[in-house]
């Protein structure tokens, strides 16, 4: 009797286990357009004294209206880079994928720029020498203060055109649809078909997203962030 309690057991126990392992599927995709709030995503600044001046680094994030000639809302992102090494991000957690599991991510980003390629700036060019970047991790992204009175990010982004362990180059906000500069922004799509990156999620299945610009031009930079796509492939 005790050996067939004990095999009906282990049967009931393999397949809650089977029906709890199958509910994961091997691809998952998120898409945020942020046309009716900011989706969750958190912005923030890093790679800047903790003393930092407001009024000298003009430091401003949030969801609002695209630019003028563009319709729809965006997620914004704008900084003086005094420090010259400005890092300008925002950040998702995403949840519901599978427990331990590696994926490999696709990002596709689409962001408006009227910054026009070519162009001559303080420590670099205001197009050509902001990289933008995407990266993820399995742990939450944290700005704190270190020992020589600097934000830092617990995040390997890399430095400006580097791409790092945790976050790699997209491209730049130097804009192919933009001839001229003339304050008008045009949409612009950034995206690593051909650079491959991978992450593990955490024990509850989560996965923190961050996107951002690592700055080498010392002047203004404002960008906006009109849709944000990641698609994940369990390996």
């Amino acid at each position: 009797m005790k050996k067939i309690i004990f095999t009906v057991l282990f049967g009931v126990l393999a397949l809650a286990l089977f029906a709890c392992t199958s509910n994961y599927e091997k691809e998952y995709q998120f898409t945020f357009t942020f046309e009716d709030d900011d989706e969750g995503w958190v912005t923030g600044f890093a790679d800047l004294p903790a003393d930092y001046s407001q009024e000298s680094y003009e430091l401003d994030a949030g969801w609002g209206p695209l630019p003028t000639g563009l319709s729809g809302n965006a997620m914004f992102l704008q900084g003086h880079n005094r420090s010259d090494d400005l890092f300008m991000f925002m950040v998702k957690k995403i949840e519901g994928l599978k427990p331990g599991a590696n994926y490999q991510i696709e990002f596709n980003i689409e962001l408006a720029s009227d910054m026009p390629g070519g162009m001559v700036g303080i420590g670099g060019s205001p197009g050509e020498s902001v990289y933008v970047k995407a990266g993820a991790v399995n742990f939450q992204p944290e700005v704190s203060e270190d020992s020589a009175g600097e934000l830092e990010i617990n995040v390997d982004k890399g430095s400006q055109s580097n791409s790092g362990k945790d976050m790699i180059v997209l491209g730049t906000i130097a804009n192919p649809n933009v001839t001229e500069y003339n304050g008008e922004y045009a949409l612009m799509n950034l995206n690593n078909q051909e650079n491959a990156f991978d992450v593990k999620a955490d024990d509850q299945g989560s996965i923190w997203v961050i996107v951002g610009t690592d700055s080498g031009f010392e002047g203004l930079t404002r960008i906006y962030y009109d849709q944000v796509s990641v698609s994940f492939t369990e390996e």
